[in-house]
């Protein structure tokens, strides 16, 4: 959010956040993720890690809203199954309706991401407006998240190597399950085909408008 800070245009940003954590989240509630001791440490340390990237990208200049989106879609992947690991121990009190409180608990993120646009925007214009510029407030808000987001990589790497990594055994248990990731992977694939080629045909038509719109041209 800090180098767009344009609400709609931040809107795919978010959703596609929601989308791709939503979709690792009831994944993992019934049964699809991995169930060895080192893939929490494992999802902690990538979230982590996605922190810095994304703190190190807007230092670095952040390229285009289209590329933060697909990026973001990536990183909700890894964060959906974060959220997993914190809403385990609340998820047994869903009873027959775990799919119905998923999906609440997913548009309860949404609204709270769309809320956190509305209140954090104008406070970032004000900021780069009257307080310091734009350019060296970038950078100085995403090296605080960066920062940040070291001593948690850090904190959570170190913890995951006390774990000794073993390959499983090639079994018929092993083989169903990747299976089920397989046809997992490839519906994933379809959907962000799907979303891609839709948001495109906006930008693309709203190019177009923008350049009827504009009398130069």
């Amino acid at each position: 959010m800090i180098p767009f800070r344009r609400f709609r245009a931040l809107i795919p940003v978010v959703t596609s956040f929601t989308v791709a954590h939503s979709i690792t989240l009831i994944a993992s509630a019934y049964d699809f993720a991995p169930d060895f001791l080192w893939f929490p440490p494992l999802i902690e340390t990538l979230i982590a890690i996605s922190i810095v990237y994304m703190a190190l990208e807007n230092i670095a200049g952040a390229s285009s809203i289209q590329r933060r989106w697909m990026i973001t879609f990536g990183f909700g992947l890894v964060h959906g199954f974060g959220f997993s690991f914190a809403l385990r121990q609340s998820l047994q009190f869903a009873g027959n309706h775990l799919l119905t409180s998923l999906l609440s608990f997913n548009v309860g993120v949404e609204l709270g991401q769309l809320l956190v646009l509305l209140v954090l925007i104008p406070v970032l214009m004000f900021l780069f407006r009257f307080v310091v510029a734009e350019r060296m407030g970038t950078i100085i808000l995403s090296a605080l998240v960066a920062h940040t987001g070291w001593h948690w990589m850090v904190d959570r790497a170190e913890r995951l190597s006390q774990y000794d990594f073993q390959w499983p055994a090639l079994n018929a248990p092993l083989l169903v399950s990747a299976m089920r990731w397989l046809m997992f992977m490839v519906i994933l694939a379809g959907l962000v085909w799907v979303v891609f080629g839709v948001l495109r045909h906006r930008w693309e038509r709203d190019a177009e408008k923008q350049g009827l719109a504009d009398p130069m041209k």
